[in-house]
């Protein structure tokens, strides 16, 4: 059995190596060969390039690296045609992806697509394109699988693998323990987001908000896990200038452990608030763009919610405040309000520990054996 594997990104790489561990079982003897990051690679895929080539970010990076990446896409695409595997998988990065998937489905060899874009969530029309370019869909979420069931695209409902990593009841004493926290007291955790440009636009809002919450209720503490050396001499810079700050504990790194650690978390829209949810935290979200591009994209987004914890429980179980409504005053408010307020923060957890329970799927395995279900076809 020959498989075709490309995935472009760490989180890419993490949740292909862990396919073919899957596949693997089932078929000692299958070959995996594509484009691969370190952890496929141990796991048993042969390089064809290595999945760092695919890891660029933003417009302009996109746009300098344009004939290299079309380059290799091009040669991914003639290798396969040319030695044609049982079938090619996907592995998120669509717009590197779904093009070769397209050109190796015309030819016959049969395509799978691991993670689904946010086509659900704008530029809906996008998923006929998906159905002419994909044999099969696998999807983290089952809201993803509804959307392409009423779109006649074939798919299957994998679960997450985080749902599997992180645990069901994780322990809140252990974490401080581990980051060496003060454990008698009310922690607060904020997440300014992964990229300079979220740090910019949120750090001094959410540090400030970090104040005002200290003044009302004394005794609360702040932990940062920061993304990158850059962001943390961001909020290095940005904590000199400001008058009056709250008790602080910065990391490098080490999200996950400060997000069992703590009692409530403000953050930034983005993969962090599944993260924080699959923890069973207290969240308050908020994000802001650029007026320009705010307008644009609300005109573009189908859903009523924008954080993944709201859009899974199909209510805002999370507060979010977004542009406008990200100001002090507001996350301040909300913040307090669930750390003064067990019951809802009880409630919290209890909704998210079931959204949890529905997305724990053995990820890995459950994908496996829809890809060998469509080999298997004739």
């Amino acid at each position: 059995m020959r498989i075709g594997i490309v995935a472009g990104e760490a989180s890419g790489d993490l949740l292909a190596s862990g396919l073919i561990r899957a596949i693997k079982a089932k078929h000692p003897d299958a070959v995996f060969e594509g484009i691969a990051g370190p952890a496929m690679v141990e796991a048993g895929c042969q390089a064809i390039y290595p999945a760092e080539k695919l890891a660029v970010m933003g417009l302009a990076e996109v746009l300098s690296h344009y004939r290299e990446l079309k380059g290799i896409q091009n040669a991914i695409v003639k290798y396969f045609l040319d030695n044609p595997p049982d079938v090619f998988i996907g592995v998120d990065a669509p717009d590197f992806n779904l093009t070769v998937e397209r050109k190796l489905k015309r030819r016959g060899v049969k395509t799978v697509h691991y993670v689904s874009p946010s086509v659900w969530a704008w530029r809906q029309y996008r998923v006929k394109k998906i159905g002419r370019c994909v044999d099969l869909m696998l999807t983290l979420f089952p809201f993803e699988a509804d959307f392409y069931h009423q779109h006649d695209v074939a798919v299957a409902f994998v679960g997450h693998p985080l749902a599997e990593m992180i645990p069901m009841r994780p322990d809140m004493l252990a974490a401080r323990q581990a980051l060496d926290l003060p454990e008698n007291k009310q922690l607060v955790a904020i997440l300014p987001g992964s990229r300079m440009s979220e740090a910019k636009m949120l750090a001094q809002l959410m540090l400030e908000a970090a104040v005002v919450i200290s003044q009302q209720q004394p005794g609360v503490e702040f932990v940062i896990p920061l993304a990158t050396l850059a962001i943390r001499e961001h909020v290095e810079v940005v904590l000199a200038g400001m008058q009056k700050k709250p008790v602080l504990h910065l990391f490098d790194g080490r999200s996950r452990e400060v997000m069992a650690a703590v009692d409530v978390i403000i953050l930034a829209s983005g993969t962090a608030a599944l993260e924080a949810m699959l923890f069973k935290r207290p969240m308050v979200v908020t994000y802001k763009l650029s007026p320009l591009t705010y307008a644009i994209v609300k005109r573009l987004l189908k859903t009523e919610f924008v954080s993944l914890p709201n859009i899974l429980a199909g209510g805002e179980v999370a507060k979010e405040l977004i542009q406008d409504q990200a100001t002090v005053a507001n996350l301040a408010q909300e913040t307090l309000r669930l750390l003064q307020d067990d019951g809802a923060a009880d409630a919290v957890s209890d909704r998210f520990r079931k959204i949890h329970q529905q997305l724990k799927q053995d990820a890995s395995v459950k994908a496996a054996a829809a890809i060998l279900s469509l080999i298997e076809a004739n």
